[in-house]
């Protein structure tokens, strides 16, 4: 009969170079920055460090509109935004179609008119001061910060699009519409979207509004943080070498943190790598994020299957399954005694000790992730040159299910950063999940362009 043996479980950890033991957070945050410096003098780096030639609005100007856009993998939203007095921001409702593309093929004159079917009646119904689009597709983002769309995911079937600039063909198939918006039109990602969103929902204090005295202070920075489906960070920074961008107005940089070269990897690591579609790119990513913790602990518990740190009757299922989502191994997570799902479905009642193991093994994995990401964050913080002056924390932004919901990923991760953060002085902070980051982003991207 099987039995559950945390130390046999954590020794086969350690063999395979996957348990967080093996890992310096320090050494990574050191790599980190200078990956980061590399990136911003345009040397060769793993993080490309984008400029986005967006800086962030210091003071939203109330009652102005804005039309916000937001393009993701399934819908394309618009929304009329305002900010009132406060700040704070005040939605004229969220209208939603399907993405451009998505069902079915779309020529490049197509697909913008489609955008602009959205966005027209918008436009026509009230004075807009600019327009803000998130697209969460790879762009090459211009000086005037439109946005050359690199590549689409497999679900938009749009080629024709790949090489242009998308807010000039907005711009056009509005024109083409008898709309001749001629105001700002900004392009961002997600992650830049994320951090502006910081802005209007995260105090400067990091405390719930209440009464301020101005003692003319300075409002610490905020970082945009990504942990779902994916893993990416930005920041604002006051000197890109590679662009001779040089000021104390610091403009938004997507460092692309996903594509982080981890070193501290072990072999079942590189094995599932080996599987992938881009094999030696994304390594953090790949240890970090939704898309592949699941698969990526599948690998893991075939392995202790073959090495019999585990074994129950059904062994031989998870050794012939193709594929583990993340979904089903966080459903798992939280109720391994249900006996549900592809994974708790396999165990007979008397086989707790085998269900144990895998649960054990699976917290390793996201123990591990949650140190990677944590040191990563670590970097961005440390990158800002914030100072150490509590009334004005680092505002970090966080959009993402893994991070929001993956079973054990928030708690460890923010106790580890509050470790390297706080191992030699206290450096404030203020960790803050955000609602409708991309859209809400979008709009204070409209604002800012201009400053």
């Amino acid at each position: 009969m099987y039995k559950f043996n945390a130390d046999e479980l954590s020794d086969f950890a350690h063999h395979y170079g996957f348990h967080y033991n093996c890992i310096n957070p320090n050494t990574i945050v050191k790599e980190v920055l200078t990956e980061m410096e590399k990136g911003l003098k345009g040397k060769k780096s793993s993080l490309a460090m984008i400029p986005s030639y967006i800086t962030p609005i210091k003071n939203i100007p109330p009652l102005k509109t804005v039309l916000a856009l937001d393009a993701g993998g399934t819908n394309l939203r618009a929304s009329l935004v305002q900010f009132n007095e406060k700040g704070e921001v005040v939605s004229q409702g969220i209208h939603k179609v399907p993405m451009p593309g998505t069902y079915g093929h779309v020529n490049a004159g197509q697909f913008f008119d489609m955008i602009a079917n959205a966005a027209f009646p918008l436009l026509n119904s009230a004075k807009v001061e600019g327009i803000g689009f998130t697209f969460s597709y790879p762009m090459e983002i211009t000086a005037d910060a439109d946005g050359i769309l690199l590549s689409f995911s497999k679900e938009v079937d749009a080629p024709d699009v790949v090489g242009k600039a998308i807010g000039k063909g907005l711009r056009a198939a509005l024109s083409a519409k008898g709309c001749n918006y001629s105001g700002p039109i900004a392009l961002l990602n997600d992650t830049a979207a994320t951090l502006l969103s910081g802005y209007i929902s995260i105090s400067p204090d990091g405390e719930a509004a209440r009464t301020r005295v101005d003692f003319n202070v300075k409002n610490g920075p905020v970082i945009g943080f990504i942990l779902g489906t994916g893993f990416n960070t930005a920041y604002p920074e006051t000197v890109i070498p590679k662009t001779g961008f040089n000021s104390s107005s610091p403009q938004i940089v997507v460092c692309e943190s996903g594509n982080f070269n981890v070193r501290q990897l072990g072999k079942l690591d590189k094995e599932y790598d080996s599987t992938t579609k881009n094999p030696g790119s994304f390594t953090l990513e790949k240890s970090t994020a939704g898309a592949y913790l699941g698969p990526l602990t599948l690998q893991i518990l075939k392995q202790a299957i073959k090495d019999k740190v585990l074994c129950f009757r059904k062994s031989d299922e998870i050794l012939n399954m193709p594929h583990l989502e993340t979904r089903l191994l966080n459903e798992f997570a939280h109720a391994p005694l249900s006996n549900q799902g592809p994974l708790g479905s396999l165990f007979a009642v008397d086989e707790s000790a085998a269900l144990a193991a895998v649960q054990y093994l699976t917290s390793i994995v996201t123990e591990r992730g949650a140190l990677f990401s944590a040191a990563v964050l670590a970097a961005t913080i440390i990158k800002t040159g914030n100072g150490y002056e509590p009334y004005s924390p680092v505002r970090i932004a966080v959009e993402g299910t893994t991070y929001m919901i993956y079973k054990g990923m928030r708690r460890s991760l923010e106790s580890y950063l509050h470790q390297m953060l706080f191992r030699e002085k206290p450096r404030p902070y203020i960790v803050s999940p955000v609602e409708q980051a991309s859209l809400f982003g979008a709009a204070v991207a409209a604002l800012s362009k201009g400053e």
